[in-house]
């Protein structure tokens, strides 16, 4: 039969189903397999917050979101240009970021009564007009995979369960992906179960033979493949990059690496993934609790390894007592929060960025400690190397921010040449007679590093103020001040270490996007489409928080308004209005999803328009123009 073809630069595609339908798995399959194709991909894992929610609700509904194209692939994609519904309360939830003319592949058998009620359809939307303006494919899928498997022994039950695989095998018709990746993955995963292999390879296969069979699905989509730079690529999620990183950084630092976790949601993959390192020397521990996490991570840390604790927002505040005491012993600690929604549990699956100010100020006392925050899933690897290496250099805690979404989410990541990669120097005591546990490096102010078994040079460290210089408890009202100012001090100095902030566009001008964290990806491309059309606006990314880059300030006062996109209400601009004395026009969403480009877009467009600049010019001393999503 033939079929036209369309190339295309960009594809965003969303698989969506119950929680137990495996939409994350084929969605990481898909992905996957489109990388190995030789895409730029960024993914996007969207589950529900309860586990295993009552089938068929809406709030039960799981999909895995693939952005996928050519080149400039740095968003999960503002809209669906092919959905995949498993049921109709997968479809009613997805549909409003559907585009018109976009693609719906809808298994029929999910819309019975049952279904529809659940979903709170009055009616059948397959049946009642109310998807004109998309082109719907209804496909039933258990009766189709009966067609496939008649003259293959494999039990019927076994054959339900591979709707999700048929459902892959058609999209993977509708792009041209290759099958072969799925099928050693299919054969690795279920090694010594041959019925199991059987079915879902024979699943795979029947999918894309009805796509190729079908005369409704008239036409393949051609996506090419990416200029990226040569080298060696893997697709990799932030949680992955950061447990990598963790592995390179004590390699370069010629330590051992212990992690002390406890599992939470969404950052247990990191711990996860270090677990399959032991063959480096890699030691963790799955602690009993997020106290004993953090202070196994501690005695780590005073025996002389690479010490690291995860964790997420209420598990943060548990440590919170414990990153006291790894900030007045001063020794190198990473502490890695993958920021989830809260408060409380609040939405423990969905992302958000409301965790800043906890990471800054959330401690008793004068607590200070570096903060750093990765920019996207391959940015989380780079990050934890910096986080390692000032944590060595300072002898400091040292907290590295990322979120629940580029935590989760996929994109391809170059592998580095290890050996390439710059060393990382511990700071160790080496002159048991001049040895003091306080006595300072001039420049860094950091405390020398003795571990047990250093002859000459036990010492007293604890939770108890410390005499400047010797260590013994201290009391006394000024000493107290000067430790905690040096303290402070050693964390300002670190500005001198750290590169300059960098403008993507004017020096200076009327309007400066600021961004952090994972709003990266949107702001970039919001900004690079609003400069094609002539607009003056400038970018920067905050990739270091505290302390912030040394120009950050002149850079400030060169624009005439500043944007902050936040995932929270407004915690970075309220740290950069307090600090600089600047007005900061915050752009807030806190809704458990990353931005859109397309909402930044809109939000920009509207402050670069001259209505809107009369009004920034009438009201400068005021509150800034609300600029609420």
């Amino acid at each position: 039969m033939n079929k036209l073809v369309e190339h295309l630069d960009e594809v965003t595609v969303r698989f969506a189903g119950d929680s137990g339908d495996g939409m994350q798995l084929v969605g990481t399959q898909f992905s996957d397999t489109s990388g190995f194709a030789g895409n730029e991909v960024n993914t996007f894992p969207d589950y529900p917050s309860e586990i295993r929610a009552p089938e068929g609700t809406l709030y039960g509904v799981s999909a895995f979101q693939v952005h996928f194209g050519a080149k400039n692939i740095h968003t999960t994609g503002d809209f669906v240009d092919v959905l995949v519904a498993m049921n109709a309360a997968s479809l009613k939830v997805n549909l409003a970021n559907v585009r018109e003319q976009g693609l719906i592949i809808v298994n029929t058998e999910g819309f019975d009564a049952r279904s529809l009620k659940l979903a709170s359809y009055a009616n059948n939307p397959l049946e009642d007009g109310s998807l004109a303006k998309y082109n719907v494919f209804g496909i039933d899928m258990s009766k189709e995979l009966k067609k496939a498997f008649i003259e293959v022994d494999v039990p019927s039950k076994l054959i339900q369960r591979t709707k999700n695989i048929f459902a892959l095998g058609v999209t993977y018709w509708l792009f041209n992906r290759p099958l072969e990746p799925t099928v050693t993955w299919i054969n690795k995963k279920f090694k010594g179960k041959e019925d199991v292999i059987l079915a879902n390879v024979h699943a795979l296969q029947g999918g894309w033979n009805f796509a190729e069979k079908n005369p409704e699905f008239r036409k393949q989509y051609i996506v090419d493949r990416s200029d990226l730079p040569p080298g060696k690529y893997r697709s990799i999620t932030g949680n992955q990059a950061v447990a990598l990183g963790l592995v390179v950084a004590a390699t370069k630092a010629h330590l051992p690496l212990f992690l002390g976790s406890y599992p939470i949601t969404p950052a247990t993959d990191i711990l996860h993934a270090i677990s399959g390192y032991k063959k480096y020397g890699v030691k963790h521990l799955q602690a009993e609790d997020e106290i004993a996490g953090i202070t196994s991570a501690i005695g780590a840390a005073f025996g002389g390894s690479l010490a690291v604790t995860t964790t997420s927002g209420p598990g943060l505040s548990l440590k919170t007592e414990a990153i006291g005491l790894a900030i007045m012993t001063e020794l190198p600690l990473i502490i890695v929060d993958v920021q989830r929604a809260g408060p409380s549990t609040g939405l423990p699956t969905k992302p958000e960025q409301s965790d800043l100010m906890q990471a800054m100020y959330g401690r008793h006392g004068e607590a200070p400690m570096p903060v750093l925050a990765a920019a996207s899933a391959s940015d989380c690897f780079e990050m934890t190397l910096e986080a390692a290496r000032i944590a060595l250099k300072y002898m400091t805690p040292v907290m590295l921010l990322t979120d629940g979404y580029i935590g989760q989410a996929s994109e391809p990541w170059r592998i580095p040449e290890i050996d390439k990669l710059p060393e990382i120097q511990p700071n160790f005591a080496s002159d048991a007679v001049t040895f003091k546990p306080y006595l300072r490096d001039p420049e860094t102010l950091a405390r020398l590093w003795a571990i047990p078994g250093m002859q000459g040079m036990e010492h007293r460290i604890g939770g108890l103020e410390k005499e400047d210089g010797s260590g013994v408890v201290s009391t006394d009202p000024l000493n107290h001040q000067k430790m905690v100012e040096t303290r402070q001090k050693k964390v300002d100095n670190i500005a001198n270490d750290i590169p300059d902030l960098q403008l993507a566009g004017a020096a200076e001008g009327d309007l400066l996007l600021l961004s952090w964290g994972s709003t990266y990806g949107a702001a970039k491309i919001a900004v690079e489409k609003m400069q094609a059309l002539g607009h003056k606006i400038s970018h920067a990314h905050l990739r270091y928080l505290n302390p912030f880059p040394k120009n950050l300030g002149d850079i400030l006062h060169r624009f005439d308004r500043v944007v902050i996109p936040e995932l929270n209400l407004g915690q970075l601009k309220n740290l950069i209005q307090a600090k600089y004395l600047k007005p900061v026009i915050g752009i807030n969403k806190v809704q458990g999803k990353p931005f859109k480009s397309s909402e930044l877009e809109e939000k920009l467009s509207v402050l670069l328009s001259l209505e809107n600049l009369k009004n920034w010019e009438a009201n400068k001393s005021m509150e800034d123009i609300p600029v609420d999503l």
